[in-house]
């Protein structure tokens, strides 16, 4: 996780397993359309699972139970991790822990590779990927005079398939990776939202 900040706010960026095993699971069992459908599918695609014997109906809303739970970072972190054998976590949502069953080792192998190109990209980037965060934030600052107000946004950089943004919890927005590779498109993005937070 990338940390930029002052006293006063704080920008962080991060591709969580758990919001990648999420969206694994989603496109695998055919839920794009029912379950946190702002957000296009993820790319490379995945095949899709078998979901036979679910009720889908129910496997939506534990879905979207589990994904509010884990959306943002400071909930995130008081969410057991979705482990095999047992996939405890879902101990609750019977049908979306038969989906782990189903679904799990693909999903985990696909999001580790996601990572390991997330981390990679990070390693070839210079200056830090924050910087334009802390240039802009600066920028702002200088404009009004003043010192920031107090925030915090975190940015969760996925591979989803359509360049873009989206907000799915109170200061936690989505980027896409296409759209975070890119730094002006990315700056021209941020401008507005740095605007409306300093």
């Amino acid at each position: 996780m990338l940390v930029e900040g002052t006293m006063r706010w704080q920008v962080t960026e991060d591709a969580p397993m758990a919001l990648m095993l999420a969206l694994a699971f989603r496109d695998m069992a055919g839920l794009g359309e029912r379950c946190v459908a702002q957000l296009p599918a993820v790319t490379p695609g995945l095949e899709r699972v078998d979901v036979a014997g679910l009720d889908l109906d129910a496997l939506a809303v534990q879905f979207d139970g589990w994904w509010t739970g884990i959306a943002r970072r400071d909930t995130r972190l008081f969410m057991a991790e979705v482990r095999p054998p047992h996939f405890e976590v879902f101990d609750r949502a019977l049908d979306l822990q038969e989906l782990a069953y189903r679904a799990y080792d693909e999903a985990h192998r696909w999001a580790a590779a996601r990572i390991r190109e997330y981390e990679r990209a990070l390693a070839g980037r210079s200056p830090s990927r924050l910087t334009d965060v802390y240039e802009l934030i600066r920028e702002r600052q200088f404009e009004l005079r003043r010192q920031s107000s107090s925030f915090r946004l975190d940015l969760e950089v996925l591979p989803i398939c359509r360049p873009g943004a989206w907000v799915v919890a109170p200061d936690t927005i989505v980027v896409s990776e296409s759209l975070r590779d890119d730094r002006e498109a990315f700056r021209e993005w941020l401008r507005p939202l740095v605007h409306g937070l300093v």
